[in-house]
């Protein structure tokens, strides 16, 4: 306890915890993406559990993998060399979960852009997921994500309270966050596309850095913001046209 008290009046500690809950969040930003477009494939009346599910069980994984994190760090050793690089198992983590995003993500644009080949609608609903499935997918993709920001975490603190303190506030927003950019996502078809290609360009970049080549996150999430953007004027276009295509049909009185 007193050595809690020691850490809480260290003012290193605290920016240490608000730089890893500010790393936990902007991470916790591709996991969403994933996890909405995955549980929206679901009935809608299990939508919400399995988002808490999800993410409740990936909070537990994190935990735990914090309680070993001795060996987490570990993972960054070279296993075998090829081409000069050496792989680790960091790196075949972040390789393996590359793929599988990019497998994912273009599963889902195939279904997207012909949504007549399964018989359902082009909003991402393509194949009838069972619950398990989902919460294995998100439990999945969220190891990944785990170990590289831990290993990250370890580089920015030594105190594995801080750590701890961070990954459940991140998770606490990734709670809030889900049902919320759900449902946006599944109103806006078009998004839909959007966040497939953001699934491909982190499926890419994981790879990238899982063979050597590190591509700096905030080239990606400009990346991304720019996009989002992009499409935020277009969805204002649309509704625009469409308003005034509305009065346009209106009758008007003499």
């Amino acid at each position: 306890m007193q050595d809690y008290v020691i850490l809480a009046s260290d003012p290193t500690v605290w920016v240490a915890l608000v730089s890893l809950i500010a790393m936990e969040v902007v991470l916790g930003i591709d996991n969403l993406v994933f996890i909405s477009i995955l549980t929206n494939k679901l009935p809608e009346h299990q939508r919400e559990k399995a988002r808490r599910i999800g993410i409740g069980l990936a909070l537990v994984m994190r935990l735990g993998l914090l309680g070993t994190v001795a060996w987490i760090v570990k993972l960054t050793d070279p296993v075998f060399t090829l081409f000069d690089h050496g792989y680790s198992w960091k790196d075949m983590i972040l390789i393996a979960g590359g793929l599988f995003l990019l497998w994912k993500a273009t599963k889902e644009i195939h279904h997207s852009v012909d949504p007549a080949d399964k018989g359902t609608s082009p909003v991402g609903a393509s194949v009838t997921a069972s619950m398990g499935a989902a919460i294995g997918q998100i439990l999945l993709l969220d190891l990944v994500f785990s170990v590289d920001s831990i290993i990250t975490a370890v580089g920015m603190t030594e105190h594995v309270i801080v750590m701890v303190i961070a990954v459940i506030v991140a998770v606490s927003v990734m709670l809030l966050a889900a049902n919320p950019l759900s449902r946006f996502i599944e109103k806006n078809p078009t998004v839909v596309m959007l966040a497939l290609g953001f699934l491909m360009m982190i499926g890419m970049t994981l790879i990238a850095d899982g063979m050597g080549f590190h591509v700096p996150k905030g080239y990606i999430y400009a990346a991304m913001g720019f996009s989002t953007l992009v499409e935020a004027l277009n969805m204002l276009a649309r509704r625009k046209n469409k308003s005034a295509d509305q009065k346009s049909d209106q009758p008007t009185l003499h």
